[in-house]
């Protein structure tokens, strides 16, 4: 399957199902609750204003955001609204606010029913629109930046659109067929070729019957589903990291994921109509097998060889139930990659999957006659419930004291896609590292900072210290990797910046402030607090600059918290009391060092072009409806993209071995041996490893006396 195609169906397939998914609607008599559904508006709004980081009046400016929103979320591929029925919607466009002062959902009533007035007619659109070939030779594209395409004028105007989009589709599955045929041909010289007008029509069928599918699929949803859709519009317009929850989303949320598990080994969350993964459990089947990414949105689901299933727009518990399985039976996922929005099939054989492999866990490396040890912090992890439990703070002070009695001459720490956690362990892991003093601040809506301290005056390591982060660090990675460059007590490596997540969610059951409401009302994520550094700077936004930074393929993306929508802006506030421990003679010769090895580098070149031609991907919309253009166009593409395969296979020669403490176990235990095989083989091919620890064996510590006198 070419890249160009695997990027064009996966927009086909988004624009499909998001389109499909509140059709939900279809039903709402019978299992709607005007009474709850005021109730939640009231207490929602309550809550917001008065607890909310950001104080934010309902008013015009409000209305318009959430106008805006509700109407993206219902269309946001443009296939369902006309122009005619905006300018009936736009009566409301700054009455929101005051309508939802009273708890009226006029403005949500007329736009839903609107909405479903429309997807009965959806059925007829597509299936009369599939029932003969498209005109192939015709001379038409279409654009699927769905952000500068207008609403259709009128009705005529919204069934073309349907027609380019149903055409695309079809015309894609053609060319990833035919595609197939050559490969099988190069193999077998007695493959029968199916002709065209075979394949166009077969196509045509498989895209019909998805269609089908899912509108019977959708019948399945309730009223919460679509409901949470408007409720989320409105707390939404506070900031992207504020949400509504169902009473089943949180249910989904509080489960507990310890233990062992049998399945593919990755935590996945509902995000919208699809199932997204949130994070792969290191050391699981999917992890191991190396493809499936934080990110990725699951589309389809297939048992071994059977036929797949779609699964978007289904429930998640649902989708889970058939992603997971017994040990050694094969799954099979297709999946649209959050990198380049391809589509990839990933066959993953399940396994039991256990989650001590999202601890703490190091490894030792010998460079230039010295050992250094390297120790990978997936999350900053604490249990609440139980505080004799283990964390993140005490296991890494004792993965610390191992490598110590190993002899290491430095650390590496990897915070690669460690999206945060416990902000009381990462001062506490801070705290490693300094002597006491501030770590990070905190501050609520109106109040003045808190400064969090690190307590404690031992400092656990006084050596070399070098941190790799990358853009997907984010949160209490952020506060660590601040604090440690603010102290100027490590080398912060990594890419262009963090992800640039500086706010703090509370999740408040909503009952709480309803106690005595009849049924449960679900939960409210909330925006309450908002970090910033010890020299004042947030970390909203910004993120944290290493102090080296290294091209990589997120360079250009839209990625992070600055390409959300209504996050909240960076600020600063005063600069904290502390003294940098400033431990380096050559602190600014070793980064100048390694900025000059990268930028003459030809694999870091490469990869700086390989991002570059990502973002170019990314942005080219437009599509050739015209099937000898499209099918060029998508061998241009696929060539362009050969030129960049060798970019990663990388060998940096060095070998990593476990740590004493960890052989005893290894010997009994095959499956953590393994575990260990593959990351440290993972290890020895990583570009970016490889150059931290260039670093780390270049830095130089100040002596006692040196680091007194400073």
């Amino acid at each position: 399957m070419t890249t160009r195609f695997k990027f064009i169906l996966s927009i086909l397939t988004i624009f499909f199902f998001t389109n499909s998914f509140h059709a939900v609607a279809s039903q709402p008599e019978n299992n709607s609750d005007p009474e709850k559904d005021k109730v939640l508006l009231y207490v929602l709004k309550n809550i917001l204003t008065r607890g909310h980081f950001v104080e934010k009046d309902l008013n015009d400016d409000f209305s318009e955001i959430v106008y805006n929103s509700f109407i993206e979320g219902l269309d946001p591929s443009k296939r369902y609204f006309t122009q005619e029925d905006l300018k009936e919607f736009s009566q409301y466009k700054y009455e929101i606010d005051n309508q939802l002062l009273e708890n009226d959902v006029t403005f949500y009533n007329l736009v839903y029913g609107r909405f479903l007035e429309k997807i009965k007619n959806a059925k007829s659109y597509y299936g009369e629109l599939l029932k003969a070939p498209f005109q192939y030779d015709k001379e038409e594209t279409v654009d699927m930046d769905f952000e500068k395409v207008p609403f259709a004028k009128n009705n005529n105007e919204l069934i073309d659109y349907w027609r380019k989009q149903l055409k695309l589709n079809v015309l894609s599955r053609i060319q990833e067929q035919e595609s197939l045929q050559k490969e099988k041909l190069k193999k077998d010289p007695k493959f029968v070729v199916k002709k065209f007008a075979t394949i166009e029509k077969e196509a045509r069928e498989e895209v019909l019957k998805n269609m089908d599918d899912l509108y019977l699929r959708i019948e399945e949803l309730e009223h919460e589903d679509w409901f949470s859709t408007f409720l989320n519009s409105v707390v939404g317009a506070f900031d992207p990291h504020t949400s509504y929850m169902a009473p089943r989303m949180k249910e989904r949320f509080d489960q507990d994921m310890s233990g062992k598990l049998e399945g593919i080994g990755a935590r996945l969350l509902k995000k919208g109509i699809y199932t997204e993964v949130l994070e792969l459990v290191s050391g699981g089947p999917a992890w191991k097998q190396g493809e499936l990414e934080a990110g990725d949105i699951i589309l389809e689901v297939a048992q071994g060889n059977e036929e797949a299933l779609d699964i978007v727009g289904m429930r998640l518990d649902d989708a889970i139930k058939f992603i997971k399985g017994k040990k050694g039976t094969e799954v099979r996922l297709t999946v649209k990659k959050k990198i380049d929005a391809s589509t990839k099939i990933i066959s993953i054989i399940r396994d039991v999957v256990e989650l001590e492999e999202t601890f703490v866990k190091s490894t030792i490396v010998e460079k230039n006659g010295k050992k250094y040890g390297l120790i990978d912090l997936p999350r900053f992890y604490i249990s609440f419930d139980d505080k004799n439990y283990r964390d993140s703070a005490k296991d890494m002070e004792q993965e610390i004291e191992r490598l110590k009695d190993e002899g290491v001459d430095g650390l590496l720490i990897d915070l690669r896609n460690n999206g945060g956690g416990s902000l009381k362990t990462a001062i506490e892991i801070s705290g490693l590292f300094i002597d006491q003093g501030p770590v990070v601040q905190v501050k609520y809506r109106g109040e003045k900072p808190m400064i969090k301290n690190d307590t404690d005056p031992k400092t656990q390591w006084e050596g070399a210290v070098v941190v790799l982060v990358n853009e997907l660090s984010a949160s209490a990675s952020e506060i660590f990797a601040a604090a440690m460059q603010d102290y100027k007590r490590a080398v912060i490596v990594g890419g262009n910046q963090t992800y640039g997540k500086g706010t703090v969610q509370s999740v408040l059951p909503i009952n709480n402030f309803f106690p005595n409401y009849k049924s449960d009302l679900g939960a409210i994520k909330m925006t309450i607090q908002k970090f910033y550094r010890i020299n004042g700077g947030s970390t909203q936004i910004e993120g944290v600059y290493p102090d080296i930074a290294m091209p990589s393929r997120y360079s250009y993306m839209k990625f992070g918290e600055r390409d959300m929508t209504g996050a909240l802006a960076w600020d600063k506030v005063a600069q904290a009391n502390y003294t940098k421990s400033d431990s380096y003679t050559n602190f600014s010769d070793v980064v100048y060092n390694s900025k000059e090895r990268i930028l003459k580098n030809e694999r870091f070149q490469l990869i700086q072009e390989y991002a570059k031609w990502l973002k170019e991907n990314q942005e080219n919309s437009s599509y050739s409806l015209n099937y000898h253009h499209f099918v060029k166009d998508s061998e241009i593409k696929e060539k362009e993209g050969e030129r960049f395969k060798s970019i990663f296979k990388f060998d940096s020669q060095l070998s990593f071995t476990s740590p004493k403490h960890e052989l005893p176990l290894l010997e009994k235990d095959s499956t953590l041996t393994e575990k260990r095989t593959i990351w440290h083989k993972n290890l020895s091919k990583d570009l970016y490893v490889a150059e931290a620890l260039n670093v780390l064996s270049e830095l130089k510590l100040k002596s006692k006396n040196e680091l007194v006198k400073h």
